[in-house]
């Protein structure tokens, strides 16, 4: 099977189309897919739902996609630093799926694992738990909490970025670009990574792979990219 494509466009031929769900990794601006991302954008697709940690901040990320408005669904958990993502939600342009931070990563981990849904007590007794079936369940000392029902994310296509791979498709990721980027590549019928380098089979430890090739099926080199940094903190010199 070929894995390396020259371009994200190549990469993604075939697979795009309205209405997808997308789950895609990243942290912040840490290890998003940005070349794919671009590359979705160009493609034109329109009424996407993505699941992500977060919609990148204005112009960069999912946030450029919400400039073109090809997303109208987000399942996210912060949102805070995107002033568009705010103004669409605000003016209802936008649904949003406020989802907790753990809560979200287990969604996609359980729709990768192929577990339907699972019982949290995280959200119990706010707007999260609104709609959402409940059950009890004894905890250690034998007393019942309530805990909620969570469904698993099984998505059309997942995006990711790693740091290295070999040609096989063997992924590591890198610091806090592995965050979400390991239980987004799971939960996809198709899984398209863009990576900063890739190298021979036999070149990575195998105790060092985060994420097996099975998993992934299509792969080009993003390389070279610009360190783009979310916030941007100085101190003033001090005098001599």
């Amino acid at each position: 099977m070929k894995k390396i494509y020259d371009s994200a466009a190549e990469a993604l031929d075939g697979l795009l189309k309205d209405d997808m769900l997308i789950a895609a990794g990243g942290f912040g601006l840490c290890g998003i897919p940005e070349r794919l991302l671009d590359a979705i954008k160009d493609s034109g697709v329109q009424n996407l739902t993505f699941a992500s940690n977060n919609a990148g901040i204005d112009n960069e990320g999912i946030g450029k996609l919400l400039r073109t408005k090809q997303v109208t669904k987000m399942i996210s958990s912060y949102v805070g630093e995107n002033k568009e993502f705010e103004r669409q939600f605000l003016a209802k342009e936008l649904e949003v799926e406020f989802c907790p931070q753990g809560t979200l990563a287990e969604r996609m981990r359980a729709g990768g694992a192929g577990i339907p849904g699972f019982y949290t007590k995280t959200g119990v007794g706010t707007v999260v738990a609104e709609g959402k079936e409940r059950k009890e369940f004894p905890n250690r000392d034998g007393v019942p909490e309530t805990y909620i029902l969570e469904r698993g994310i099984f998505a059309d296509l997942s995006i990711v970025k790693g740091w290295k791979a070999d040609e096989a498709g063997n992924l590591m990721f890198r610091k806090t670009a592995r965050n979400f980027n390991l239980p987004a590549a799971t939960c996809g019928k198709v899984c398209v990574a863009e990576v900063e380098e890739i190298v021979p089979v036999g070149s990575l430890d195998p105790d060092c792979i985060h994420l097996p090739a099975v998993f992934v099926n299509r792969m080009i080199l993003g390389a070279p990219y610009d360190k783009k940094i979310e916030f941007v903190t100085t101190r003033e010199r001090e005098a001599a």
